[in-house]
Protein backbone atom coordinates (compact mmCIF):
# COMPACT_ATOMS: atom_id res chain seq x y z
CA UNK A 1 0.00 0.00 0.00
CA UNK A 2 1.97 2.91 -1.08
CA UNK A 3 0.23 6.70 -1.47
CA UNK A 4 2.00 8.80 -4.04
CA UNK A 5 2.67 12.17 -2.47
CA UNK A 6 5.64 13.16 -0.21
CA UNK A 7 5.80 11.71 3.24
CA UNK A 8 5.15 14.81 4.96
CA UNK A 9 1.66 14.89 3.02
CA UNK A 10 1.02 11.04 3.94
CA UNK A 11 1.40 11.66 7.68
CA UNK A 12 -0.65 15.19 7.71
CA UNK A 13 -3.47 13.33 5.84
CA UNK A 14 -3.03 10.45 8.07
CA UNK A 15 -3.23 12.92 11.33
CA UNK A 16 -6.49 15.08 9.78
CA UNK A 17 -8.19 11.08 9.65
CA UNK A 18 -7.29 10.27 13.39
CA UNK A 19 -7.91 13.43 14.59
CA UNK A 20 -11.12 13.15 12.97
CA UNK A 21 -12.42 9.98 14.07
CA UNK A 22 -11.03 10.86 17.84
CA UNK A 23 -13.00 13.75 18.66
CA UNK A 24 -15.96 12.30 16.84
CA UNK A 25 -16.23 9.46 19.51
CA UNK A 26 -15.09 11.90 22.64
CA UNK A 27 -18.00 13.90 20.86
CA UNK A 28 -19.90 10.50 20.76
CA UNK A 29 -19.17 10.34 24.55
CA UNK A 30 -20.52 13.85 25.58
CA UNK A 31 -23.48 13.03 23.65
CA UNK A 32 -24.26 9.35 25.50
CA UNK A 33 -23.81 11.78 28.60
CA UNK A 34 -25.83 13.96 27.99
CA UNK A 35 -29.22 12.07 27.56
CA UNK A 36 -28.41 8.86 24.97
CA UNK A 37 -28.52 6.24 27.71
CA UNK A 38 -31.60 5.43 26.77
CA UNK A 39 -30.67 4.03 23.43
CA UNK A 40 -28.68 0.76 22.38
CA UNK A 41 -25.34 2.57 22.73
CA UNK A 42 -25.55 2.69 26.42
CA UNK A 43 -24.47 -0.92 25.95
CA UNK A 44 -20.79 0.34 25.20
CA UNK A 45 -20.43 1.73 28.53
CA UNK A 46 -21.30 -1.14 30.45
CA UNK A 47 -18.53 -3.25 29.19
CA UNK A 48 -15.56 -4.31 30.71
CA UNK A 49 -13.22 -2.62 28.56
CA UNK A 50 -15.08 1.07 29.19
CA UNK A 51 -14.82 0.29 32.75
CA UNK A 52 -10.53 -0.38 32.11
CA UNK A 53 -10.37 2.56 29.95
CA UNK A 54 -12.35 4.77 32.38
CA UNK A 55 -10.45 3.79 35.42
CA UNK A 56 -7.32 4.71 33.02
CA UNK A 57 -8.68 7.69 32.29
CA UNK A 58 -9.14 8.95 36.12
CA UNK A 59 -5.88 7.70 37.30
CA UNK A 60 -3.77 8.75 34.26
CA UNK A 61 -5.79 11.60 32.95
CA UNK A 62 -4.95 13.57 29.77
CA UNK A 63 -1.94 11.49 29.58
CA UNK A 64 -3.89 8.75 29.15
CA UNK A 65 -5.26 10.28 26.11
CA UNK A 66 -1.93 10.24 24.25
CA UNK A 67 -0.48 7.10 25.21
CA UNK A 68 -3.66 5.76 24.20
CA UNK A 69 -2.98 6.45 20.50
CA UNK A 70 0.15 3.74 20.88
CA UNK A 71 -1.49 0.86 21.59
CA UNK A 72 -4.42 -1.47 19.40
CA UNK A 73 -7.87 -1.19 20.39
CA UNK A 74 -7.30 1.34 23.59
CA UNK A 75 -7.95 4.50 21.64
CA UNK A 76 -11.68 4.65 21.05
CA UNK A 77 -12.65 3.52 24.41
CA UNK A 78 -9.94 6.00 26.16
CA UNK A 79 -11.51 8.88 23.73
CA UNK A 80 -15.41 7.39 24.24
CA UNK A 81 -14.59 7.85 28.29
CA UNK A 82 -13.16 11.24 27.97
CA UNK A 83 -16.04 12.55 26.05
CA UNK A 84 -18.82 10.58 28.82
CA UNK A 85 -16.33 11.84 31.84
CA UNK A 86 -16.89 15.14 29.73
CA UNK A 87 -13.49 16.12 30.54
CA UNK A 88 -12.94 19.75 29.89
CA UNK A 89 -11.53 20.46 26.06
CA UNK A 90 -8.80 22.79 27.38
CA UNK A 91 -6.75 19.19 28.62
CA UNK A 92 -8.96 17.04 25.99
CA UNK A 93 -7.69 18.75 22.84
CA UNK A 94 -3.37 19.21 23.30
CA UNK A 95 -3.46 15.87 24.80
CA UNK A 96 -5.64 13.74 21.52
CA UNK A 97 -3.61 16.35 19.21
CA UNK A 98 -0.43 14.78 20.77
CA UNK A 99 -1.41 11.35 20.48
CA UNK A 100 -2.65 11.75 16.51
CA UNK A 101 0.48 13.00 15.67
CA UNK A 102 2.42 10.07 16.93
CA UNK A 103 -0.38 7.96 15.61
CA UNK A 104 -0.19 9.45 12.19
CA UNK A 105 3.97 9.50 12.24
CA UNK A 106 3.75 5.21 13.15
CA UNK A 107 1.30 4.25 10.53
CA UNK A 108 2.92 6.13 7.94
CA UNK A 109 5.84 4.02 8.87
CA UNK A 110 5.39 0.93 10.69
CA UNK A 111 1.53 0.57 9.37
CA UNK A 112 2.68 0.51 5.84
CA UNK A 113 5.67 -1.74 6.42
CA UNK A 114 3.61 -4.00 7.96
CA UNK A 115 1.31 -3.64 5.26
CA UNK A 116 3.94 -4.33 2.58
CA UNK A 117 5.03 -7.26 4.84
CA UNK A 118 1.64 -8.91 4.43
CA UNK A 119 0.80 -8.30 1.00
CA UNK A 120 4.44 -9.97 0.36
CA UNK A 121 3.74 -12.62 2.57
CA UNK A 122 0.27 -13.50 0.60
CA UNK A 123 2.44 -13.06 -2.91
CA UNK A 124 4.60 -15.70 -1.14
CA UNK A 125 2.36 -17.86 -0.11
CA UNK A 126 -1.48 -17.29 0.94
CA UNK A 127 -0.78 -20.42 3.86
CA UNK A 128 2.11 -19.17 5.16
CA UNK A 129 0.20 -15.94 5.74
CA UNK A 130 -3.34 -18.12 7.17
CA UNK A 131 -0.54 -19.80 9.32
CA UNK A 132 0.72 -16.82 10.99
CA UNK A 133 -2.68 -15.10 11.21
CA UNK A 134 -4.19 -18.31 13.07
CA UNK A 135 -0.74 -18.07 15.35
CA UNK A 136 -1.55 -14.58 16.27
CA UNK A 137 -5.05 -15.13 16.81
CA UNK A 138 -4.32 -18.05 18.80
CA UNK A 139 -2.06 -16.24 20.82
CA UNK A 140 -4.50 -13.30 21.83
CA UNK A 141 -6.90 -15.84 22.35
CA UNK A 142 -5.09 -17.46 24.86
CA UNK A 143 -3.39 -14.60 26.42
CA UNK A 144 -6.89 -13.59 27.33
CA UNK A 145 -8.23 -16.65 28.41
CA UNK A 146 -5.35 -17.04 30.89
CA UNK A 147 -5.70 -12.79 32.10
CA UNK A 148 -9.20 -13.35 32.50
CA UNK A 149 -9.00 -16.87 34.52
CA UNK A 150 -6.19 -15.34 36.69
CA UNK A 151 -8.12 -14.82 39.74
CA UNK A 152 -8.97 -10.84 41.39
CA UNK A 153 -7.14 -10.39 44.83
CA UNK A 154 -9.04 -8.06 46.50
CA UNK A 155 -7.57 -4.77 48.52
CA UNK A 156 -7.91 -4.72 51.96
Amino acid sequence: MTWDAPYLVVVVALFVIVMLRANGTYWLGRGMAAGAERTRLARMITTRHYANATRWLNRWGAPAISLSFLTIGIQTVINLAAGVARMPLRRYLPAVTVGCVAWAFLYATVGFIGWAAVVKLWQYSPAALVAVLVVAVGGIVWAMARRDATPKVAAE
